[in-house]
């Protein structure tokens, strides 16, 4: 429901500064709790981890119907920078989960509907957001009945979050168990965290976790400026279809293809990626050259002759995030399965990925050009693809025979029959 309401343009507010401000603070405040977020996870568990990382997206929709009504504008940019916190633990959580439950042969899969279920959420609250506005009339803002739809939602999430299972209750279809233990210790995500911070294949992937969602603020205030109220609802049905469809595209079709080794897998997706990144954001400066900021013009409708094209390049702009989005997680979840170090993984990623969007939200809150938004976001992308492949170049075909693996009918005859120590032994065992 966030993101939906992202999709509508600033927020669905008509103050672009105002919410470019707010998801500035937030991410900055994302970036810096997603250095610790996958040790709070690892320490607290995905459940409680996850509940707690839903709470800020209520108080943020919330935020943005207060400011609608009441004009509040000091609230919206508390809740952002509130949300940055929790959304760090929530996205810790669910990288954990999505990285290191499946199988390593369905880990793109995972992604896929991870990702589809994601943007399902804001497809369908752009069909909300759509049929509300039609009905109260073409308004250039979002309808604050928008807002409290997407928030009946936000508390359906809120709720779910207590059904997810910790890694020491999952068993994976191979019959291992994901982690044996329930959580980690303080100490033990400091060392964690440091020892990644020191591993060189997840510096080099920095900047592609950089550049992950550095063009969201671009895509936005383009969204925001070029297209009236209704017609922002259909471009972020338009995202989320694009988005849906890529993601499930990439993660069973390439990323997961039964007929190729793992190594091989990663070049066809990061092919993959390459092209469709060329292709779509090349079409998009196409297009952005035939304006600038103070020469934007009358706002689309949908309605109009001139805009098929337009929004079948929001389509696959979403279409390519997905993509890129769903290459990131599955060069992380191929270097170990550990959901301890996935978690820290995750972290990292949004705590990389925010600063990022941090910057970039703050650069369009200060009216720069879109072209040089533009060509900031599709430079780093591009430059980020090379470094991820010689990461890939280091993918094992398999990580279970270097990793330590529990089975579930071993872990049950183990608590069935322990093992006593011999008496030649026991006085070792009573010495330790």
């Amino acid at each position: 429901m966030f993101s939906a309401v992202s999709n509508l343009g600033a927020g669905g507010i008509q103050d672009i500064a105002l919410s470019d401000t707010a998801n500035g603070v937030l991410y900055a405040t994302f970036a810096l709790t997603g250095l610790v977020s996958g040790g709070i996870n690892n320490v607290l568990g995905p459940r409680l981890t996850l509940f707690l990382g839903t709470l800020g997206y209520a108080l943020y929709v919330g935020a943005l119907w207060a400011h609608q009504t009441q004009g509040t504008r000091w609230f919206l940019i508390f809740a952002g920078a509130l949300l940055g916190v929790t959304a760090a633990l929530l996205w810790s959580a669910q990288g954990c989960i999505m990285m290191s439950y499946p199988l390593e042969k369905d880990k793109g899969k995972a992604f896929g509907v991870f990702w589809a279920i994601f943007q399902f959420g804001s497809f369908i609250g752009a069909i909300i957001a759509l049929a509300i506005n039609l009905q109260q009339g073409h308004l250039d803002a979002v309808a604050t009945s928008t807002y409290i739809a997407f928030l009946v939602i936000i508390f359906f999430g809120i709720v779910s979050a207590f059904a997810v299972l910790p890694p020491h209750r999952v068993v994976r279809a191979d019959g291992t168990i994901v982690k044996i233990d329930d959580q980690s210790s303080i100490p033990q995500e400091l060392k964690g965290l440091w020892e990644r911070l020191k591993d060189w294949r997840i510096l080099a992937l920095l900047p592609m976790f950089f550049a992950s969602n550095y063009f969201y603020a671009y895509q936005g205030a383009v969204n925001a400026g070029k297209f009236d109220g209704p017609t922002r609802a259909v471009i972020a049905a338009l995202e989320g279809a694009g988005a849906i469809v890529g993601a499930l595209l990439i993660g069973f079709l390439v990323l997961d293809a039964s007929w190729f080794p793992r190594k091989t897998r990663g070049w066809l997706g990061l092919a993959f990626v390459s092209v469709i990144t060329i292709v779509v954001w090349s079409t998009g400066l196409a297009w952005q050259l035939t304006f600038t900021r103070d020469t934007i013009g009358k706002k689309i409708n949908y309605k109009d002759h001139n805009f098929a094209g337009k929004g079948a390049l929001f389509f696959f702009y979403y279409f390519g995030d997905a993509c890129y989005q769903a290459l990131a997680y599955w060069i992380m979840a191929a270097l170990t399965n550990d959901p301890f170090t996935l978690a820290r993984f995750a972290g990292l990623y949004k705590a990389v990925q925010s600063a990022g969007a941090a910057g970039s939200f703050g650069m369009d809150a200060t009216r720069t050009p879109y072209l040089s938004e533009h060509l900031a976001s599709w430079c780093m992308m591009l430059v980020s693809l090379p470094l991820a492949g010689i990461v890939i170049h280091t993918i094992k075909e398999t990580n279970y025979d270097v990793e330590h693996v529990d089975y579930v009918d071993d872990v049950k005859n183990d608590a069935e029959h322990p093992q006593q120590p011999t008496s030649g032994s026991t006085e070792k065992v009573a010495s330790e």
